[in-house]
């Protein structure tokens, strides 16, 4: 595996995108624990995208505008409801001391949302890992579940740290309203950006 592939990736994870900003939400409203399944949710959205690429699917949306198309407003639609949500302190970003944790299994299903409707992910895999696979590779397949896998990992540790740090920062957040009011808007406005910037994304 070469350094090469190791350096994109980690410059790609850390990247802010959809993923990132929901664990910093969840770290952000429901502590360190929620942050880490938000990050096993996030990484788990990436494996439809990973599976589409390796097989050929992604050739599909590729060329298929109907497509691509349908999943990318299926993901700015997402991405307006976290939007909404937010601002109306049910989302990812609702600060409470003495609330039950929200169950594991929402948590992940948001973050695995997140990720698997957005069809640029899809793409992006098509195009970046044949670039680290050669032609003439006798287990190519093989080779790209294994560079994927790494991806993922690399996905899961940054964006658990990145969690984990919002989460150490959480009982400052909630002691000062005005501050956890500011980053709500700013998380709201944030989720409706990357909606807009999803909506006008070509293929």
């Amino acid at each position: 595996m070469s350094v090469e592939f190791l350096l994109t990736s980690l410059v790609i994870v850390a990247t802010p995108g959809t993923g990132m900003l929901y664990t910093l939400a969840a770290g952000l409203s429901r502590g360190a624990r929620a942050s880490i399944i938000a990050a096993v949710g996030c990484t788990l959205g990436i494996v439809p995208h990973m599976l589409a690429a390796i097989t050929g699917l992604a050739a599909l949306l590729h060329t298929s505008a109907v497509a691509f198309q349908v999943i990318k407003y299926l993901g700015v639609a997402y991405l307006l409801y976290m939007a909404w949500s937010t601002l109306r302190d049910k989302g990812a970003l609702t600060v409470e001391q003495d609330t039950a944790p929200r169950s594991a299994a929402k948590v992940i299903v948001s973050g695995v949302l997140v990720n698997i409707l957005n069809p640029k992910l899809t793409i992006f895999f098509f195009a970046f890992l044949p670039q680290f696979v050669s032609s003439a590779e006798p287990n190519a397949f093989l080779r790209m579940v294994e560079l994927s896998g790494v991806f993922m990992l690399l996905t899961f540790v940054v964006f658990a740290a990145c969690g984990a740090f919002a989460a150490a920062i959480r009982n400052h957040v909630i002691s000062r309203p005005r501050v956890l009011a500011w980053m709500r808007r700013t998380f709201a406005a944030a989720f409706v950006t990357l909606g807009a910037k999803l909506a006008f994304t070509e293929r």
